[in-house]
């Protein structure tokens, strides 16, 4: 540890005593940049400074960096938008990256309807922030905080006030006589909660009344060393010599006379830091290790073999092959000593005290069904923890179902064969919600978390946000949203849909079941720009009004009534509401029955984002 601190101490000297040899330099580099790219504005008072990274039209190339180019209309400063057109700029602020325009007469009267007319995104420029909103109406006026006043140009009725939530708000606090009137909306805003500390009603209020949107830009190599330039009080120039941006560093004088305090203070609070995290670490995980072990104690009974850190080393072979990597640590191939193949996951990044390796063990150790992957072993020992799962060779549907960016060499599934996987799925959740002495929630059912043996047949997988409860209980308490997003029942996320119960798994089974008969990640996050309509929705209009779906794929009769009936139990699954869904006993009848036998659910969606004010209906 010595050894580290001293060669971090002398990086540290060595660089304080660039940084001065570098100055003069510098300071020749900043008077050429400084004659040939001076500030500059459109000629009125108060208008935004033009500087590095923008320049004006006329300047030359290296004023500014690449696609930065602002204009001047009179004494109006105009940003240009390739394919999305030019916009008055009102302001700039070059320590947050960050230029404010202003939505021309031309565009939506009331934006928060109109996506495409604030989500103004090339490869430079994007919304600064994106702030989740829901809009709830109200039958009279109410005053509530973390909201808006009444949002006149959304107003769906004569006598409704409609206000705008923050997403993240409880929805108790939501009145009786108010109702939610939207899904969860994506917009536009400048530092929310932020260094400025705007609120939702000033958030609104810039994109309704003042039509105004802030967008953030970057520049590869340039906008970060900019934005911390700008942020400790220097400007940012751009060196034509070395072909890079730079910040202006401290005078020479100060640097000598800074660099003593300066790299004594850095040792202090250095082996402060590493003292008070060894000491934390050490801590936690002494009372990490206490929980566990009376865990186990509690369970001697029933839980599986347990196994020393050595034998692991000697199943795993030194952990020589490794099988993939989580969330919660890696996962390594190993053979028990009666010569069985094992997967063998190494909780090495364990998060929630343990909470992880608990929730497995208490869960599937103790059930064996067909469709659950079999837990066969662990290991506690001092702050290492294993779980030893049997071998599973196929991996996680997620590698079979996805067409896009797939590499495996494996055939796609035709439909008889997805809906196996579905049956053997939705049986399994309906042994951990009926078939055991408590009922097991899983909270985080998607095709990554479903394996496939030899013979390709779907075993349920990752216990590590599964809850115990009776089975009598219908309602269970929650102190924090549990899942994946895209697959999470909405009453997980706001109690206004809802209370969280056993349905919640039936939601996330209905969203896999889409999945598999789509073949598209429908449920990504990630994915950007993947359509106005909510999927689900989609699927449902395309039944209703066509009788059949539109798919990418060439299928037999038989093989399109099969996708037909997956989708409409899928449809049921992830109804809404979830007094609405069937039980998992009862979605293992429907995917067993006949099409003819089955009904087509309720449309159960709230408006998408993109619909006019006047199709929103006064309740959901």
């Amino acid at each position: 540890m010595l050894r580290l601190l001293v060669v971090i101490v002398l990086l540290f000297l060595q660089s304080e005593k660039n940084a001065a040899a570098g100055s003069k330099e510098e300071k020749k580099e900043i008077e050429e940049f400084s004659k040939s790219c001076p500030p500059s504005t459109c000629g009125g008072e108060g208008g935004p400074e033009i500087r590095f990274p923008f320049r004006q039209e006329l300047s030359p190339p290296f004023c500014g960096a690449p696609g930065m180019e602002l204009s001047c209309s009179g004494n109006t400063t105009i940003l240009t938008l390739p394919n999305l057109g030019s916009y008055n700029v009102t302001a700039i602020d070059y320590r947050l990256a960050a230029i404010t325009v202003k939505l021309p007469d031309t565009s939506a009267p009331c934006p928060l309807w109109n996506r495409r007319s604030i989500d103004l995104r090339t490869p430079i420029y994007k919304p600064y922030e994106i702030v989740n909103v829901i809009l709830v109406s109200c039958s009279r006026n109410l005053f509530p905080q973390n909201t808006t006043l009444p949002t006149s140009c959304l107003r769906s009725g004569h006598d409704r006030f409609v206000y705008v939530f923050g997403a993240q708000e409880y929805m108790d606090t939501i009145p009786s006589y108010c109702m939610v009137t939207s899904k969860v909306l994506r917009i536009p805003a400048k530092d929310y909660q932020g260094a400025q500390g705007l609120s939702l009603e000033e958030i609104v209020n810039d994109l309704v009344v003042r039509r105004e949107i802030t967008l953030s830009w970057s520049v590869p190599e340039i906008t970060d060393v900019c934005k911390d330039c700008e942020a400790a009080g220097k400007t940012c120039y751009f060196s034509i010599s070395r072909n890079t941006a730079f910040c202006r560093h401290h005078s020479e004088k100060i640097v000598k006379l800074t660099t003593g305090t300066s790299a004594a203070a850095f040792v202090i609070l250095l082996v402060a830091v590493i003292t008070l995290y060894i000491f934390r670490k050490s801590e936690k995980e002494k009372e990490t290790r206490i929980k566990v072990e009376k865990f186990l104690a509690t369970y001697s009974d029933t839980k599986p073999t347990r196994y020393t850190f050595l034998q692991l080393k000697k199943m795993t072979r030194r952990f020589k092959v490794q099988l993939g990597q989580g969330g919660f640590g890696s996962v390594y191939k190993g053979v028990l000593p009666n010569g069985v193949p094992v997967a063998v996951k190494m909780l090495e990044r364990s998060k929630g005290e343990g909470e992880e390796f608990i929730n497995e063990v208490a869960t599937i150790g103790r059930i064996h069904h067909v469709n659950v992957v079999r837990l066969l072993g662990f290991c506690s020992d001092g702050s290492r923890r294993a779980l030893i799962y049997e071998f599973l060779p196929n991996e996680s549907l997620e590698k079979y179902i996805f067409s896009h960016g797939s590499t495996s060499h494996q055939e796609p599934f035709r439909m008889d064969k997805l809906q196996e996987i579905a049956i053997g799925i939705a049986r399994g959740i309906e042994y951990l919600h009926q078939g055991c002495d408590h009922r097991i929630l899983h909270f985080d059912i998607k095709p990554h978390n479903i394996l496939l043996d030899h013979h390709y047949n779907p075993k349920i997988s990752d216990f590590g946000l599964a809850k115990l409860c009776s089975r009598d209980q219908s309602i269970v308490t929650m102190t924090a949203a549990r899942g994946t997003m895209g697959y999470i029942a909405p009453e997980i996320y706001s109690r206004n849909f809802g209370t969280v119960s056993y349905k919640s798994d039936v939601y996330s089974f209905g969203m896999l079941t889409l999945e598999l008969v789509s073949g598209k990640k429908i449920a990504d996050p990630e994915i950007e720009n993947q359509g106005e309509a909510y999927f689900p929705e989609l699927v449902y209009e395309q039944l209703v009004s066509r009788q059949e779906l539109e798919l990418d794929i060439e299928m037999t009769a038989s093989e399109e009534e099969i996708a037909k009936k997956l989708a409409i139990v899928a449809l049921w699954c992830v109804q809404w509401n979830p007094v609405n869904r069937p039980t998992m006993s009862r979605t293992v009848q429907m995917l067993m029955g006949s099409l003819q036998d089955l009904e087509m659910p309720p449309k159960p969606f709230v408006p998408s984002l993109g619909y006019d004010a006047s199709e929103v209906p006064n309740e959901v």
